[in-house]
Formats: structure tokens, sequence, C-alpha cells
């Protein structure tokens, strides 16, 4: 929308490395783990090491693309601008549909850890209270997010403690070959899910101080860390538990960390969960932003807060729906939607990566390897989340191909 106010650049390079530290952290640790042993059994580290090369070569796309077009809406900006409309709408769609699925799971991942008999209701809650945070500026989400990032550390760090001190089981480290190479891929897919929280770093190019040097520097460095602690954790808790024991459990880093650790480990969950909820609630404000500025999405979405400097109709519509996802949707349901979702949209991401840069052929590469990465892992993702994402993209379709042929129409 053309005069529309601009967000302020208030962010440095460490704000926007903790908010990418703050996306990340936990969903795969508290989340994933025990799914990804249940597919790949002791593969889980190559299966790690698979879900982060993918996630190395579509940061640095994303780094690159956001040094070029600092602005708030990422893939979807990079698909419009290098790529035409259609793909902008369809990386921006993806994006909507997959963080607000994100975002339920990781609310509803919250409540059954904090209060599992009450889960629904304290998820609802802490989608009110991140909501409420967000829409008070960036610069006190970034703060808080930091708060949440140092607890979620401690609580990880008393586990592996823990998890290390304890007798190591006699099958945490045989048969690497039992899974497979399709075992290890549905593993990666699901360990993906872990790092897809870097993106939200370039979600926020339009408020980040230097964007064209912080981001490609915060990037691939919130990445890093978060992959070393991931291998860490993992190394513990198949060197304690085993692969069997942590994929029947549903809680993998209690059974790992022994009796007497549920209730840290449980605080842990809901800290962690926190911490990427509300770095999900602002990302996925900002590209519904960036859509409305485009008339993509209904242009009353397009308002800047006069005082905040926030999107705030944008992230109250989005608090909404993932209400809605929170009192209807059952987890596993949320996350296959955001897994398909999100593996297109930095699909899209890598493909407009590869428009940049003709004289450089290893960026080429790795972007090129990305893609082919992200389409792979998407559909080997569990049959009902990749038909799920399916209807949605193809609704989100037909709703921007009847809303443009309404327009047409109307003049």
């Amino acid at each position: 929308m053309t005069g529309s106010p601009s967000l302020s650049r208030r962010l440095g390079l460490t704000d926007a490395v903790v908010v990418g530290l703050g996306s990340m952290l936990g969903a795969g640790v508290f989340a994933v783990l025990g799914p990804a042993a249940a597919a790949a059994g002791t593969a889980v580290l190559p299966a790690l090491l698979v879900a982060a090369a993918v996630a190395t070569a579509n940061a640095m796309s994303s780094a690159w693309l956001a040094a070029r077009h600092p602005q708030s809406g990422g893939a979807y900006v990079y698909g419009r601008r290098r790529l035409g409309e259609v793909w902008g709408f369809v990386a921006g769609w993806a994006f909507v549909t997959g963080k607000t699925a994100s975002c339920a799971a990781m609310a509803l991942t919250l409540g059954s850890y904090a209060w599992p008999e009450h889960a629904r209701a304290v998820a609802a809650a802490a989608v009110v209270a991140v909501v409420a945070v967000n829409l008070r500026g960036v610069t006190r989400t970034a703060a808080a997010t930091r708060v949440l990032v140092a607890l979620t550390l401690a609580v990880l760090a008393a586990v592996v403690v823990s998890a290390l001190s304890r007798p190591a089981v006699a099958s945490a480290w045989t048969g690497w070959g039992g899974a497979g190479v399709l075992g290890i891929l549905q593993a990666a897919g699901l360990l993906f899910f872990a790092f897809a929280g870097y993106a939200r770093i370039a979600t926020l190019g339009e408020e980040v101080r230097d964007p064209a040097r912080t981001i490609p520097r915060a990037i691939p460095l919130a990445l890093g860390l978060v992959l070393g602690v991931y291998a860490v954790v993992a190394v513990a808790a198949l060197t304690a538990a085993g692969p069997a024991a942590l994929a029947a459990s549903p809680a993998p880093l209690a059974t790992a960390a022994g009796p007497g650790f549920a209730p840290l480990v449980r605080a842990g969950g809901a800290v962690a969960s926190a911490g990427v909820l509300l770095a999900l609630v602002a990302g996925v404000g900002r590209t519904v932003l960036a859509m409305a500025r485009d008339r993509e999405l209904p242009g009353a979405l397009a308002a800047v807060h006069p005082r905040y400097a926030v999107p705030h109709r944008a992230e109250l519509a989005v608090g909404a729906v993932v209400l809605v996802l929170v009192l209807t949707a059952a987890p596993v349901t949320a996350i296959g939607l955001s897994g398909f979702a999100v593996l297109l949209y930095y699909a899209v991401a890598n493909a407009a990566a590869l428009t940049l840069h003709r004289d450089r052929p290893w960026r080429r590469a790795l972007s090129a390897g990305g893609l082919v990465g992200c389409l792979a892992l998407a559909v080997l993702l569990p049959p009902a989340a990749v038909l799920a994402g399916a209807v949605a993209l193809v609704v989100g379709l037909l709703g921007r191909a009847a809303v443009r042929f309404t327009r047409h129409r109307a003049r």
C-alpha cells in the first residue's frame, strides 16, 4: 500500500541472532526428537546433519536475498521480485499457512508441558499473552526472547549433564544402517522443523539496522549455534536412553534425564515453546503486512501502529486464527501441515536465489541443492501432511484467482 508507514530499524546483530535462536531452540529438542528417533533409530545424528545441510543452503540463500531486498516479508518478497507475483504469493501463503500452524503446535506443546490436564486452555492463554507482547513493539519482543533463550539453554544444559551421568544403554549406537536412506530422510524432514526459525531474521529485514551486513552474519551464526546445541542434546539422549525409549516416550528428554527431572523438563519445554511462539507470531504478522501492502491480502492488514511501529492488525488477525487452531486441531495435524508448507516456502526462496550471482557458480549450486532438498523432504513427509499442505495451497491459489477475477469484473 503506497504511503503506508515504515517499520523502525531497531535490531542489531545480537538482537537478530537472539530472535533466530528463540525461533529455533526448543522445537526440535522438545517436540521432534522422539518422532525422529522412531523414523531413523540410532541414525538420528545423520538425519540431523541432512536437515542442517538443507537448512544451511536455505540460510545462505535467504541471507543473500535479504541483503538485496531488506524489506519485511522474507521469501514472499524474494519470490515476487525475482520470480513473479504468483510465486511470491505461493511463498507468502505457504509461510502464513505453515507458520500459523506452527504457532498452534508450539502453543499446544507449551500447554502440554505446563499443565497437561488443561493444555488447550493454557495454550489459548499463551497465544493471547504473546500477541500482547508483540503489539508493544519489536524491541520488547527481542528482549523477552533473550530471557527465554537463556532459560532454555540452562534447562538443556542440566538435562545433558544428567543424561551423560547415567549408564549408557547397550543399544545407543548400534545398527546405524537399520533405518535405511528413507528412514533417515523422513527423520530429516521432521528435524527440519526445528531449524526453520532462522528465516525469522529475514522476515524482520525492515527492522534490522544495516541489513546488508547484519542479516548475512546473523542467520548462519544463529543456525550454527542451534546445530551445536541439538547435536549435544541428541548424543546425550541417545546414550542415556537409546532410540526405542526415546521414540516411545511422550517426553523424550525427561526419559533421557531420568527420574526426578520431569518437573524441570516440563518447565523447560514450556519456556522453549514460549520462545518459539513469541518469534513466530512476529514473523507471520510481518509477512501478512507485506502481502497486504501488495493487495494479495486485505489492505486493512497493512496498517502499522503509529506509536509502537508494529503491524497490529496483522498480528491480531494471526492471533485469532491461531486461537481457532489451538481450540480445534490436534498437535500432530498442526505439525504436519507446518512441515510441508515451510519446506515449500524455502523451495521458493532457493529458486529466487538462483537468479542472483549468475557469475558465482558455487552460490547457484548451493541454492539448487537447497531447492532439491526442500522438495525431497516435503514429499517424504507422512502422506496426510502432504495432502493437507497441498489442499491448503490449492485453496489459497483459488482464493487469489477469485479475488482477482472479482476485481477485474468490478473495473
